[in-house]
Order: structure tokens, then C-alpha cells, then sequence
């Protein structure tokens, strides 16, 4: 994709937040190992496609699936440990990850709308929020707030419609391939900043290895460019 350079900024940028925004994909990893060893399963590079960047009720049904328990109620319990134990953790250890905090400063100067859009369930995002601060963001898209999260574009989507804007001229800011998924599907183009699984280039996605790396004239030339 050749990008070139554009004068109008994006009509909206939308953040992924754990390991994107905000260094947390190694703390729902450690919840998840937790859950799963009082289930006899220790979790391998194997698991890692059904864990990073999904909610809690999808890794919930992948564990007990692969230890052969279930049930309904086993499931809601499970979800209720996952989510117990991912805000704790987070509430005493997350942090920004470079570049985060100076891309949203440049963002909320030049006047751009930007969402924090995630799979992570609302309680966890008022954590990070008491962290990052809620004034950066014009809005939040939590896990509660769609009947599909990623990788369904249902979030995105929800995000762009209540922002007013059309979905092609955002750009997301992602960091797993379960969101980046969820937003090429949703029409948006995509900035990839990996965080532990590795992301191909394709079209409508620059795939760079910072937050430092992106500024306002990266993501209006990506929001300019059409494939």
C-alpha cells in the first residue's frame, strides 16, 4: 500500500485497549494460566489464538472444552473468575504502552473524535480509564455493549454510528489479528501495533512496532488512501 501525504485527518480514530493502549495482554494471559491450571490444562502457544484478544465467555467455553467440563453454570462461573481476576490485575499493574498517552494528547489537539472500542467487559475499562483518564475518549464500546464482539465488527461499527461517521473513514488502532479482523470486516483502515502474536501487512493495514511510531499525519494519509 503506498500511503501519501493528506491534509484532513480521519474522520475518527478507534483504539483497541488491551495491548494496545494499554500493556495488558501479558495479565489476561496470567488470569487465564491461573483458571486454566485449577482446571488441570496449562495453556501453550496452542491456546493463544483462543485467549489474546477475545472475551471472557469465548475463553471461558475454549478451556472447558479442552478439559472436557461445561456445563451453563460451569461457564458463567468461569467467565465471573476470569473477569474477577483480569481487574485485579490490571488495577495493580497496567501502564501505557509507549506512545499512547502523546499520540491521544496529538489527537485531542487537532480536534479528531477517538473511541476506545474493546472486548474487555465494562469494569475492566473503567479500571484502565482511572488509569489513562476518561477524557481522552468521546466514547467507550465495551464488551457488554454488542451482542458480537471481535473479531464481528459489531463493535467498530457501533462505535463509528455513534460517533456520526462512516465506518471507511476511521482508522483503528489495533494490536491482535482477532480485532484487526473485526475491523477490516467493519470497513475501517487499521493501524497494527503487534503486542505478542505477529500481523502480516495487508491491504488497508500498516503494520508498525510503536505507538511512537504513529502520529496525525500517518493516520490521515491511511484514512486518505483507498486500495
Amino acid at each position: 500500500m503506498h500511503l501519501r501525504t493528506a491534509d484532513a485527518p480521519p474522520a475518527a480514530v478507534l483504539f483497541d485497549m488491551d495491548g494496545t493502549l494499554v500493556d495488558t495482554e501479558h495479565l489476561w494471559w496470567r488470569a487465564v494460566e491461573d483458571a486454566a491450571r485449577r482446571l488441570g490444562h496449562r495453556p501453550t502457544e496452542a491456546d493463544v489464538p483462543e485467549v489474546l484478544g477475545r472475551p471472557a465467555a469465548y475463553t471461558a467455553r475454549h478451556l472447558l472444552r479442552v478439559t472436557g467440563t461445561g456445563g451453563a453454570a460451569a461457564e458463567a462461573q468461569l467467565v465471573r473468575e476470569l473477569d474477577a481476576a483480569f481487574a485485579a490485575l490490571v488495577a495493580a499493574e497496567v501502564c501505557p504502552r509507549p506512545g499512547a498517552l502523546r499520540l491521544l494528547a496529538e489527537l485531542r489537539d487537532a480536534g479528531v473524535p477517538v473511541a476506545l472500542v474493546t472486548a474487555s467487559p465494562r469494569r475492566v475499562v473503567d479500571v484502565v480509564l482511572r488509569t489513562l483518564g476518561a477524557g481522552w475518549f468521546a466514547l467507550t464500546v465495551a464488551a457488554e455493549d454488542t451482542a458480537r464482539t471481535k473479531p464481528a465488527p459489531d463493535p467498530y461499527l457501533r462505535a463509528a454510528e455513534r460517533l456520526g461517521v462512516a465506518p471507511q473513514d476511521c482508522v483503528v488502532v489495533e494490536d491482535s489479528p482477532v480485532g484487526l479482523a473485526a475491523a477490516l470486516a467493519a470497513g475501517c483502515r487499521a493501524i497494527a501495533v503487534p503486542s505478542t502474536v505477529p500481523i502480516p501487512e495487508e491491504a488497508g493495514v500498516v503494520v508498525l512496532g510503536s505507538l511512537e511510531d504513529v502520529d496525525l499525519g500517518l493516520l490521515s494519509a491511511l484514512a486518505a488512501t483507498r486500495t
